[in-house]
């Protein structure tokens, strides 16, 4: 098992982007080395036995300074997390997971829906060429509700909200015509709802295209003890997201509409 550590850290601020729902939570740093792609545990000191399990997060950035995770309150458990003042305690273990695979020399198409934004705002910030990174965004949300701001100045960036069967329409011709342009010579990445990463993960098939895929599933340990975010794989068995992903790549796993059941 690769090395994980479970420490406390210190709040430093939790800063709400649309007052209610969208938050970017920042603890002092634990001075790890992670690739982007992979996740933490997270239990809050003050939660005491309620909610009892942790919640996992994407690492949306690491630096020296902090760490930083983006969420959206959607239960009992993140609702909680929005009430963390400074200087609250939290208890964190990782770095978890499998990162993505990134050659730096490369040009990256990032596909992402939604909060499957989360993992790639490190990538984008501490990439060494920015320039050669394109991302193509759908979401439901107003624009305001995601951290967009700072990389929306570093690279280029598509967006499409998705509100209508038109809309769909125009963000799986936009996926399609940008992974076409990808495939060849260049690397893909995405995160998303299912419904999203169903559809990106078609294309891709039908094109032979190369793809690293970050899955997002709930658990309750972090390690693969559990078992509670297995997934099938094409090798006729189960994979744990978090021992075995939460980066996969594409040929390794069955269509996203069978993981739904899971």
């Amino acid at each position: 098992m690769k090395n994980i550590e479970c420490i406390d850290l210190r709040v430093l601020e939790l800063v709400p982007l649309d007052g209610k729902e969208f938050f970017i939570l920042r603890l002092c740093s634990p001075k790890w080395k992670y690739r982007p792609g992979q996740f933490v545990m997270i239990r809050p000191i003050s939660w005491g036995y309620d909610p009892f399990l942790p919640r996992p997060f994407s690492i949306s950035n690491l630096d020296e300074d902090k760490l930083e995770i983006f969420f959206q309150v959607v239960g009992r458990g993140t609702k909680k997390l929005a009430e963390l003042r400074p200087n609250d305690v939290v208890k964190v273990w990782g770095p978890l997971g499998n990162g993505f695979e990134i050659d730096e020399s490369l040009p990256i198409l990032i596909l992402a829906g939604g909060m499957g934004i989360a993992p790639f705002l490190g990538l984008i910030k501490n990439h060494p060429y920015p320039e050669n990174i394109e991302i193509v965004f759908g979401h439901r949300k107003n624009l305001s509700c995601y951290p967009l701001k700072n990389i929306s100045r570093k690279i280029l960036i598509w967006t499409i909200r998705d509100r209508s069967e038109r809309d769909l329409l125009r963000l799986k011709k936009a996926i399609q015509v940008k992974i076409e342009g990808y495939s060849a010579d260049g690397q893909i990445f995405a995160c998303g709802p299912l419904p999203f990463l169903d559809m990106v993960h078609t294309v891709c098939t039908s094109k032979k295209t190369q793809l690293q895929i970050s899955l997002e599933r709930p658990m309750a340990c972090g390690i693969g003890v559990c078992l509670g975010c297995s997934i099938p794989a094409t090798s006729n068995k189960n994979f744990q997201v978090c021992k075995h992903g939460p980066v996969f790549r594409c040929g390794d796993l069955t269509t996203f509409c069978e993981h739904r059941g899971f």
